[in-house]
């Protein structure tokens, strides 16, 4: 008994040194990217463009303590699930300071390019450039404003560094909160014939994490977007499938779990329902779904403004319809039934389980 008592101390000890560098590069990251998005608000000033000046807002300002408490709470809660041993430390930014340096410049410079797309409210700028029947017309936008929308090797690059820098940091922490779900989920169970599908997997930042957590399952990624397919592929080692959402080529009832992050708030309301579908069709019975997403309204009172103007400065079509649909709602009436959730910041995870056919 004393032997597996030293162990279980020597465990925990080494878990806890673990959390201790996640939250010390948590902080670090977190300075950076807030600096570099504070640098390109300060050279754009996108509240000066005409939207902004049409925005009005019909909720109050964010109470500045909740905001700083949630903002912190994202990183506290990575760095405990990294004590508790649910997955290990893990990797949230360039190894080097030439590539953060490089990274962050690339999106200081493509900033202004983004603003004024902004300023022109043109979210559709990609449509000429990528007219392709194989892409649905709601997919074919500069979400964000951002360039090549979802189409080119260099919007796959800088993806990243632009949600970082606009969430100060905490993108990483945020989606990981759908990770700790399905590890808790999961934990002392043999993973080594389960069967994980990231859905929308974009440029692969959550293959990365579910491969490090979960090593010995068979992993995938699928997106729309090749380029965005390309760029996950090379950061996660795991293959892809370009495919459709609402249309996934996998057999019914063939997958362990499907987790899919920051997809639903960009879909169209006659969508939603069809890739809550298609997603559940491929579960296994008592298998599970793991979906991260903007936390709506309701859930964050205190930043219900910050919410508001998302869509007014970032082109976001569908995300007003996204904030008032019941989303345990929606997933019942695929047969999912909600088991757990979880909540960091302005994100929000929800662990749905495969009712019985």
């Amino acid at each position: 008994m004393d032997e597996i008592a030293i162990g279980e101390g020597r465990e925990r000890a080494a878990f806890a040194a673990d959390a201790a560098g996640q939250r010390a590069k948590a902080m670090v990251k977190a300075a950076w990217w807030t600096a570099a998005g504070a640098l390109a608000r300060t050279l754009t000033q996108p509240t000066r463009g005409e939207q902004a000046r049409a925005f009005l807002p019909k909720t109050a300002p964010p109470v500045k303590a909740s905001l700083r408490r949630a903002y912190l709470e994202a990183f506290e809660k990575d760095a405990r699930d990294v004590a508790a041993g649910l997955y290990p430390p893990l990797e949230d930014g360039p190894a080097r300071a030439s590539t953060a340096l490089r990274e962050a410049a690339d999106f200081v410079a493509d900033a202004f390019e983004v603003d004024q797309r902004r300023r022109r409210g043109d979210g559709v700028e990609v449509r000429e450039a990528v007219d392709n029947p194989a892409y649905p017309n709601y997919y074919r936008q500069n979400f964000h404003y951002q360039s090549g929308g979802w189409f080119t090797a260099e919007s796959a690059r800088r993806y990243d560094a632009q949600v970082e820098a606009l969430f100060s940091g905490t993108a990483s922490a945020m989606r990981r909160r759908g990770l700790s779900l399905l590890a808790r989920r999961w934990r002392g169970q043999d993973h080594r014939n389960a069967k994980i599908l990231d859905v929308a997997c974009g440029s692969g930042g959550f293959l990365k994490d579910l491969k490090a957590t979960f090593p010995r399952a068979a992993i995938a990624g699928v997106d729309l977007s090749e380029a965005y397919l390309a760029r996950a592929r090379q950061r996660s080692g795991l293959g892809g499938v370009k495919a459709k959402a609402e249309a996934l080529p996998f057999a019914d009832s063939a997958l362990d779990a499907v987790t899919c992050v920051y997809l639903f708030h960009e879909l169209p309301p006659r969508v939603r329902p069809q890739v809550a579908a298609s997603l559940a069709r491929v579960i296994k019975p008592g298998g599970v779904l793991v979906v991260v997403d903007s936390v709506q309204p309701g859930d964050t009172p205190d930043l219900a403004r910050l919410l508001e103007a998302f869509p007014v400065y970032f082109h976001e079509p569908y995300y007003g319809s996204y904030a008032e649909t019941d989303l345990p709602a929606l997933f019942a009436e695929a047969g999912l039934r909600l088991i757990g959730q979880d909540r960091a910041f302005l994100t929000k995870a929800l662990l749905l389980e495969k009712t019985a056919a």
